[in-house]
Parts: structure tokens; sequence; C-alpha cells
């Protein structure tokens, strides 16, 4: 029996078998649920609090199914549970198993990308907030996006940054085999742009774009589907009217200085040294297509949660209280300090100054001022899953149909990262789904499938 099922149900065993979430009576039942993420967690995080206690208590007491199953028979659940509560301080004890144990594992990898998406889980190494909470985290400098995916689902990181969709891609075996993941946090919302070389500054309307050449990070990133998005709504097809490469950030700038391509939309350090190194401009920040939009994520695998869950519930306070602290403008400085030496994001401080204080040089000659041009909110909204999965589906990524809503649940942990949140005094949202705006057009969660019909550029099914 799983450590959240009703110990007091007499015809349920106590011993043998169980998952790690409750609802199946193996752990080969949960996994292969969980691979089709159809697993569905408990109904909240205080009763299965109260499961685990209460199952532990009836283990010692009745170590032989057939005692406890004739123990509740006779006296049933109710009275069961008053009996035992007089004799042993179940509230007590489910309040002490709620606040967490010892991390199982305290020295703990993390890969990171050097892109400023990736503050908080950066920031959080020399700012002392993984040993704030109990961990020794190294961070861990990455060459690219698929080496990130690969060095974490080997094990050889035990959480990392990535972008907010492939978390999403992993789970459906989109790129790589299906392995379930988690986002229990979003890193950033807005802080990409669109830049262009120097020799396109006269070419503003992107109807003009045609043949031209784009960088995005990754297939699976808010990048490429922000750029399709703006290339459609101007009425150019993404896949037949521009080239759209894959180019790991670090290595855009020399691309673009190279004229190996056009422009690319990327994290606004890229684009900020781009300005910098005066071979690139602004054309327009990620905001101006999507105020507010997600774009990198922190993500662990299901097998971290469930082998480490101390060591992940630690991990996971630290990124939110690092994204609270960079949240506040008044630590934008100390933080582009922190987080510019070579071992991390390898940039001038006054490039990151420009990108996290919001007062930048434009490359045109002007100087702008966008206090929201990168912002940092830890909660995973499921409804960003679900408008990435319609992205998903627009551009052929998935074939046939999709359960958004089951998808969504299983990666974005809302319900798990709101608690994280109250615990530390902080105020999540009360759902965890809300409609935005692209464009101007409105995203409704719950028609998924009518917004995707919407489009009139979309690959072919």
């Amino acid at each position: 029996m799983s450590t959240f099922d009703n110990p007091f149900d007499p015809d349920r065993r106590l011993r043998a078998g169980g998952c790690s979430c409750g609802q199946h009576f193996s752990e080969a039942e949960h996994e292969h649920a969980a691979s089709a993420l159809r697993c569905e967690p408990a109904p909240s995080e205080d009763k299965r609090y109260e499961g685990v206690v209460a199952s532990a208590v009836m283990r010692a007491m009745f170590p032989r199914d057939a005692a406890r199953r004739a123990f509740l028979k006779s006296v049933g659940a109710s009275t069961a549970l008053a009996a035992i509560s007089q004799f042993f301080p179940l509230q007590t004890a489910t309040e002490v198993f709620a606040q967490g144990g010892a991390p199982e594992k305290k020295d703990l990898k993390v890969g990171f990308i050097p892109i400023t998406c990736a503050t908080p889980i950066i920031m959080a190494a020399p700012l002392g907030f993984y040993s704030k909470h109990g961990l020794n985290v190294e961070v861990v400098k990455t060459a690219g996006w698929a080496v990130i995916r690969d060095k974490t689902i080997n094990k050889e990181y035990d959480a990392a940054h990535m972008l907010a969709p492939m978390p999403i891609a992993i789970s459906l075996g989109l790129g790589a085999n299906a392995i379930p993941f988690t986002v229990p946090a979003i890193e950033n919302i807005n802080g990409q742009g669109i830049t262009l070389a120097m020799k396109h500054k006269d070419k503003r309307d992107p109807k003009d774009w045609k043949g031209m050449k784009f960088a995005i990070p990754f297939d699976y990133s808010m990048h490429n589907y922000l750029l399709r998005y703006y290339l459609a709504e101007h009425g150019l097809d993404p896949d037949t009217d521009v080239q759209l490469r894959s180019v790991p950030p670090p290595e855009m700038v020399a691309n673009l200085r190279a004229d190996n391509i056009d422009g690319f939309l990327a994290p606004d350090n890229i684009c900020q040294r781009a300005i910098y190194d005066g071979v690139g401009f602004m054309h327009i920040l990620s905001k101006e297509i999507w105020d507010g939009h997600p774009c990198c994520s922190f993500a662990a695998s299901k097998e971290f949660i469930t082998s480490s869950p101390n060591s992940f519930a630690a991990l996971t306070r630290a990124i939110v209280d690092a994204t609270a602290y960079a949240s506040k403008a008044e630590n934008r400085k100390q933080i582009a300090e922190a987080i510019a030496p070579a071992n991390y994001i390898n940039a001038p401080v006054t490039v990151l100054e420009q990108v996290l204080t919001g007062t930048y040089a434009d490359g045109l000659g002007g100087v702008k001022t966008d206090a929201k041009r990168v912002d940092f909110d830890p909660f995973p909204w499921q409804s960003f899953a679900v408008w990435m999965l319609t992205q998903m589906k627009r551009w052929g990524q998935i074939k046939g149909d999709v359960d958004y809503k089951a998808v969504a649940e299983q990666v974005y942990l809302a319900t798990d990262t709101g608690k994280v949140m109250k615990e530390m005094g902080l105020t999540p949202p009360t759902t965890s789904y809300k409609s935005f705006a692209v464009m101007g057009k409105t995203f409704d969660p719950a028609k998924p499938d009518d917004y995707l019909a919407s489009f009139k550029i979309r690959k072919a099914s």
C-alpha cells in the first residue's frame, strides 16, 4: 500500500506495493501512468501528509494486515482514528512531517546556459541561497540545450535550467525518449528580444524579411514559438519564407558578426551584447509580443523528486527564494555583478545591468527604459503549458490529439509551488490557469483547440 493511501480502509493492504504518488497499486503501474501523463495527484497536500503519518502508525501497531482489518471492521475507521489520536499526537507528527526532513543529498549539480534567463539559478550560488536552505550546489555552465537535456536525463545533473517547453517535450518523447519531467518554477518572464544586424536597420517591417536567416536557441523554446508567431502575424510562413537555425545563445553574436545570420530572437544579454559590440540593434522586445510570457524554467525529473524528495523541496525553496529576491529592482545591480564572472555568464557588468535594470541602449543611438524588460516570477502557470502545446501542434512538433490539461498539470507543478510559496510568506495565485493576450489576440486555456484552429498560417497536418 502506498504511504498516501487511506490507512483506515480495511480492504487495502498496508505493506506490499504502492507508488510514490499514492494513486496506484505499484511503482510499475505508477511509472506507466506517469509516462503516459495520466497520473493524477492526491486531493490535497495536507491529506497526503496525514496519510503518510497515519500509515506509519498503523504499520507499527498492526504488523499483520489481518489483525488491522479485523480491528477496523470491529470499531470502524473514525473510532480507530480517534482512539489512536489519544495515544499518539497525529496532528503534531503530521505538521513535523509536512515541514520536511533533512536533504537526502546535500551535494547537488544543477546545469545552466550562460544567459540572464538563468539569473535565479546562477545567483543562488554566489549570493548564498542554496546554502541558506541546507544545500551545497554546484551550478555547471553548459554549452547548449541538447547537452543540458542529455546530462539531466543521464543524471549527471540533479536538476537544470531548461527552456520552459523542454520538460513538456521530454515528457512527451519529442526529440528524445519519453521521461516524466517537471517544472516546479519559472525562471524568468519577458527578457528576450529580436535583434537584427546593423545592415537591416532600414528593414523594420517584417514583411521585408523574406529570405532572411534567423537564429533561435532550440526547437523546443519560447524563442522559436514567439518568433514564428510574430512572423506569421505579419504574413510570413516561418517554414518557407525565412530560414530558422538552432544556434547556442553564446554563439549568436559571433554568427551575426560573421554575417551567417541576419538576426535572432534570443535572451536579452545576447541582444545587448550584440548592441554593445556594435553589430546589431534591438528591433523589438519580446514583451511587446506577449507581456508576461515565460521563457526559462527550473526543471527536474520525477525520478529525482521521488528518490530525493527533501533535496528537491530544499532546492525548490532556494530557487523560489532567489527568484523573489531577483524580482526586486533594488537588487538588480548587485545581481549583475554576482553573475557576470567567467564561470557564470561571462559578460561585462554594464551589459547585464542594462538587461536587469531595464535602462539600455537600443543600438540605433537611443536609450530606452523599461523596468519590466525582464522580470522574475516563479509560479508555473499551467495555462503557459497549454499555450506551448498549442504551438507545438501548430508547427507539427506534436502529431495527433493531445490532452492539454493532463499534460500541463503533470509537468507544471502549480499546486506544489503554490504551497512552497505560502510556506515562505509569499502570495501565490489562487488558480493555476489564466487568460492572456499574444499580439492582441486573447488566449483562453479552456479552449485550446479553438485557438489553434484560428490561425491561418500553420504547418499542414
